[in-house]
């Protein structure tokens, strides 16, 4: 049981993280903190939170468990924040994409990796934001992976991993810079082509047209074009070295497919569509289809 659960950053992620403790009956009070009042005091009128403060220093205090849920870009300020007014048993991990971003944050905030940090990323999401877009099922079989360090206790990993389970979420470790490489490929990517090619469309005169008669499989593409752009930059640019290779080698990839299609290539098309669908087919069969992907 969690006594008191402080949550910085009380939106979709923080906020589910919240009900599905609640729903499963693990936590006695939860405080949120963020810098909108108006989603604070939402987050109160739906029973998500008990109380919540604008203050993290203030959000923390006698807290025994804290989740940051706050863009990467806002991380090292937060760590700052709550430096020095954590209770002595108090176990702090977070949300965070990018997760060698965050260890350096921390870093930089504590003078080091402190014992108490669990970094940890919850592979769930929608494109909807707020406390709104919050519900206690978003974890349910889904994948949380923690990046313990060499510095991490390992009864503050314990606690965190239990957390999530008491979620449903499956729980696993890895190590950082794999973590960001992965990440980079399966979800960081697949945003960046969603991203530019709604930009990219919306760049064309014919736009309002292009979009009238867009077909269900450009909708189900694009919808992951919708999500946070903040959120999105400060994922880019905390993870662009890997990002960057993936983009790379994909831009590789466009570029020998588009010489195909000039060139009227049937075959070499059919040997690059039966890869990509044996591929897939692979990956449906063995890990289940996913109804909402990663967004962040």
């Amino acid at each position: 049981m969690i006594e008191r659960l402080t949550v910085i950053g009380v939106g979709l992620i923080g906020g589910s993280l919240a009900r599905a403790l609640r729903v499963a009956g693990e936590v006695r009070e939860v405080i949120g903190c963020g810098r909108s009042a108006a989603n604070l005091e939402r987050a109160v009128d739906l029973g998500v939170i008990d109380s919540f403060t604008r203050d993290p220093a203030q959000a923390v205090r006698g807290a025994d468990m804290i989740f940051i849920a706050v863009p990467l870009g806002a991380m090292r300020s937060t760590f700052a924040a709550i430096r020095n007014h954590l209770r002595d048993d108090a176990v702090v991990t977070d949300g965070g994409s990018v997760k060698g971003s965050v260890v350096a944050d921390a870093e930089a905030a504590f003078g080091g990796v402190p014992a108490f940090l669990v970094p940890g990323h919850p592979i769930a999401g929608t494109e909807r934001s707020g406390v709104d877009a919050s519900f206690a099922e978003l974890y349910r079989n889904r994948r949380v992976i923690l990046t313990p360090m060499p510095e991490t206790d390992h009864d503050a990993v314990g606690r965190v991993t239990r957390m999530w389970q008491r979620c449903g979420a499956q729980v696993t470790s890895m190590e950082v810079t794999h973590h960001d490489e992965i990440l980079a490929a399966t979800s960081h990517l697949p945003h960046m082509l969603a991203f530019g090619l709604v930009d990219t469309l919306a760049g064309m005169r014919e736009n309002d047209e292009i979009f009238r008669y867009a077909a269900g499989g450009f909708r189900d593409f694009s919808r992951i074009a919708s999500s946070n752009p903040v959120m999105w930059r400060d994922i880019c640019i905390a993870n662009r070295e890997a990002l960057g290779e993936m983009l790379r080698g994909f831009s590789a990839e466009m570029a020998d497919l588009s010489d195909t299609i000039r060139r009227g290539d049937g075959d070499h098309l059919l040997e690059i569509f039966g890869r990509a669908k044996e591929a897939r087919d692979r990956y449906v069969d063995g890990v289940g289809d996913r109804s909402r992907t990663d967004l962040e």
